[in-house]
């Protein structure tokens, strides 16, 4: 019973002391309180689409409570920011409390329509978070850059649901383009007026044909992509000065090279793809090909940081020149089921931080059904931070699996003496399949030295003497130029680039 009667009186003691009301919260002055920043700045957004979420930090450096009479956006409530303060959401905020020597989190957002504000294509929209205290004020600048777009993105029903298009017999969130859109005109023609923003699976109808002018930014939602049906055509053509660029559609700095952002793009049966001087990064697979009895011609063409794969080609017909690949879960090149490829010039790197991960994976199938493979590599290299950047696997005859490399790097190690490297495929000796090839078996031999393989720039340098001048010059003549437009006719050196100094930062 005694035991009873105390613990009632605990919980009694705990229960009074928890509804004290004695806590004297003063008027602020506004010389108690300091800030994480002076100034909010909002990455980038597209206009109409809400921002992340951002945060400014309130201290009470003082040793009194106060009450802050006033927090409030300068615009009110016509600013297209929002704010939490203490958990509440709002515009405008009166009397929050504030413990001594305590802090408070002010959480930032924003969307903005860019043309209630300018009819420019971008437009620097500001505010200010102000503070009042009395007669002091204290104020905080809130910034961001609104940039115009076009949004496409399946259209949606009456009964609530929304387009979708068929691909291997699964309806997709997805949509056709259309080149008599009533919002849009013609959405087969994309010009560099105005970014792209692609929510869902956008498709080139069957026998149309989707030109990409020069300097053209495209951005994709999560889980949307660029697809050709049957006998369509991509036309993706940018310059050395101004490429095409397809990646996410998240604009901070934090999402800059982060992998997955969106799916890739799809090329399939029967369709034609020309690419050149065209950047695809931040993927699932950055372009997939697949059963491909059309004509795919890649040029000056740079794919970065895909979950998977930056080329995953299957069963196609691919033509390419000046390649450069790197930092991908799988592989840089990834060819499957055969196929028919020419490559020269090519740079299937791969640095990503993880483990199984190679440069180069080629197979014929899966043992049951074999695809013939005719593949060729030329004045290339094949490296990365594997200790082998090149994987083959041979369905079963070796008459299916046709390849040669030429003139080319390839990196292979061996360790463990995990393969045979006396017999078929990987008997690097055997010159009807690696013809004055350079062999790098240990970390020191014949290092590319790229300039800096974290910003995949993929440039070697004057250290890497072994590549420099090694190329064939008759390899040579069918990529004139390196990927930044400078001849090697005279000299040509392995891979995409011509090598820069090693100094160059």
């Amino acid at each position: 019973m005694k035991f009873l009667y105390n613990i009632i009186l605990i919980v009694c003691l705990v229960s009074l002391a928890s509804c004290r009301d004695d806590f004297n919260f003063e008027p602020a002055t506004g010389s108690e309180l300091t800030f994480s920043k002076d100034t909010v700045y909002l990455d980038t957004i597209f206009s109409n689409i809400g921002s992340s979420t951002y945060n400014l930090k309130v201290y009470n450096n003082s040793n009194k409570d106060i009450k802050i009479p006033s927090i409030r956006l300068g615009k009110g409530d016509n600013s297209n920011f929002r704010l939490m303060v203490d958990g509440m959401p709002g515009k405008s905020f009166e009397n929050i409390e504030l413990l001594a020597k305590d802090s408070m989190f002010i959480f930032v957002e924003t969307t903005v329509d860019i043309k209630q504000q300018t009819n420019g294509k971008e437009f620097l929209y500001t505010d200010e978070i102000l503070f009042q205290a009395g007669n002091n004020q204290q104020k905080i600048d809130l910034v961001t850059l609104v940039k115009d777009a076009v949004f496409l993105y399946p259209q949606k029903f009456q009964n609530g649901s929304y387009e979708s298009i068929t691909i291997n017999d699964d309806q997709i969130y997805g949509f056709f383009l259309d080149e008599n859109d009533a919002t849009n005109g013609n959405e087969l023609e994309w010009n560099n007026d105005k970014p792209y923003v692609i929510y869902g699976y956008a498709a080139v109808p069957p026998n149309k044909t989707l030109n990409i002018s020069t300097g053209t930014e495209i951005h994709f939602h999560r889980n949307s992509a660029l697809v050709s049906f049957p006998t369509s055509t991509i036309n993706a053509e940018g310059s050395i000065e101004t490429p095409i660029l397809f990646q996410g559609d998240r604009l901070e700095p934090n999402f800059e090279d982060t992998p997955g952002q969106w799916s890739g793009i799809l090329i399939g049966q029967n369709s034609n793809v020309n690419i050149k001087n065209t950047i695809i990064k931040n993927a699932v697979n950055g372009l997939l090909i697949n059963a491909n009895n059309g004509t795919a011609s890649l040029e000056n063409l740079q794919i970065y940081n895909c979950e998977e794969a930056a080329l995953l080609l299957a069963t196609a017909n691919v033509t390419g020149s000046n390649i450069v690949t790197n930092n991908c879960g799988v592989a840089g090149l990834v060819i499957a089921n055969g196929g028919t490829y020419d490559f020269t010039h090519c740079t299937f790197a791969n640095y990503w931080s993880r483990q199984n991960q190679t440069a180069v994976i080629m197979n014929n199938g899966d043992g049951t059904n074999a695809f013939a493979l005719n593949a060729h590599f030329k004045n290339s290299i094949i490296y990365g931070n594997a200790s082998e950047s090149l994987l083959m696997i041979p369905a079963n005859k070796e008459s299916n699996f046709t390849f040669k490399f030429e003139y080319s790097l390839v990196k292979f190690q061996n360790s463990a003496n995990r393969f045979d490297t006396t017999s078929f495929p990987y008997n690097f000796s055997n010159t009807a399949n690696f013809n004055n090839c350079l062999l790098a078996k240990n970390f020191n031999e014949h290092q590319p030295y790229f300039l800096n393989t974290s910003k995949n720039e993929l440039m070697i340098t004057d250290k890497a003497t072994s590549l420099i001048n090694y190329g064939n010059p008759f390899f040579a003549q069918q990529a004139a130029q390196d990927l930044l437009g400078k001849s090697r006719l005279t000299s040509a050196d392995l891979g995409a680039y011509q090598h820069v100094s090693s100094s160059v930062d």
